[in-house]
């Protein structure tokens, strides 16, 4: 039964983006694909479409164990309480997308999405932390950890983006991966989560893949990137969700390293329809691929960089299975 969820979502998100391409459209909302030669407008916040699709997955999950508490085991509570996190993290991809937020405001924002987590106390003091054991941080934990780690999933997934199919495939390598391991250590309510997530992915997959038709937007990397969060705190792995976050931070600390450039960092596109590194060097792990390849399509480069995060994705589960 618990699967339901994932088809639920899918089913959601896959009915939504059809509907949310044309009306885009005719708002104005596209944006220009700087990865194609003649630059076509695509439209953007098709990620409305991912929190439809994880919205229905949750509040499908949440019915069950109300009207059929036999059939899961999970923490209603809990799941309501990432459901807003979720919803206000979107609300500032709205508002970034719709009207721009200084950066720093935006990396700040997800502080205040967290607060939901942080009310009803979400998930376990005590960690695991290889080499080191276990550490009990007390309220530390919810005060502080919880929201720094809603706040970094979501900048960073929000920052690894820009080329069809980047941000919801890796999404859905790390949200696959990450499943796995709550379904190892039995923890339900992680599970749903993910499921649901993984769900609303697979159904924008096919309308964000090379050729986009479709954006995802601040409004899908800050929520993918919010779900991921929420999933390993309430789980109780975050050493995992520490391990399949690792591309994001290389390209965070690249993109540190250089000042956070705002425009010229996506690439160059040459005549041969490849991706090239800009002149100035690369600035991010996208960049630093293309260096490496000598300049590469951006199909490979995405499937590249979900190689990558399936790697970090397969690591997090054999090495969580031995703490």
């Amino acid at each position: 039964m618990i699967f339901t969820v994932l088809g639920a979502s899918f089913l959601v998100s896959f009915w939504a983006v059809p509907v949310l391409i044309p009306r885009l459209r005719r708002a104005g909302i596209v944006g220009r694909d700087m990865h194609k030669a003649d630059r076509p407008e695509v439209p953007e916040m098709g990620g409305l479409a991912i929190v439809a699709g994880f919205g229905a997955g949750t509040l499908l999950a949440i019915a069950m164990e109300t009207f059929w508490p036999y059939l899961l085991s999970v923490n209603m509570t809990t799941l309501l309480a990432i459901l807003c996190t979720v919803l206000l993290t979107t609300l500032i991809g709205v508002a970034d997308d719709l009207m721009g937020i200084r950066q720093w405001v935006k990396a700040l924002l997800p502080l205040v999405a967290a607060l939901p987590l942080v009310a009803v106390r979400i998930g376990v003091s005590t960690m695991r932390i290889p080499l080191i054991g276990r550490v009990n941080f007390g309220p530390f934990y919810a005060l502080i950890l919880v929201p720094l780690g809603v706040t970094g999933a979501a900048n960073a997934v929000n920052m690894l983006a820009g080329f069809n199919g980047l941000e919801v495939g890796m999404g859905l390598v790390a949200m696959g991966s990450l499943a796995v391991i709550a379904a190892d250590v039995g923890s339900t309510t992680a599970l749903i989560l993910l499921l649901a997530g993984i769900g609303a992915l697979l159904g924008i997959l096919y309308y964000n893949w090379y050729p986009a038709r479709v954006f995802v937007g601040d409004v899908g990397t800050l929520s993918i990137g919010a779900i991921i969060a929420a999933a390993v705190i309430v789980g109780n792995f975050e050493t995992a969700g520490a391990i399949v976050i690792i591309p994001y931070a290389l390209d965070f600390l690249l993109k540190a390293a250089h000042g956070f450039p705002s425009k010229g960092w996506w690439g160059r596109l040459g005549e041969d329809g490849r991706l090239y590194c800009p002149d100035h060097g690369p600035v991010g792990l996208c960049q630093a691929i293309m260096k490496l390849a000598g300049g590469i399509h951006e199909r490979a480069l995405v499937l590249i960089l979900m190689g990558i995060e399936a790697l970090c994705g397969a690591a997090a589960i054999l090495l969580f299975s031995r703490l």
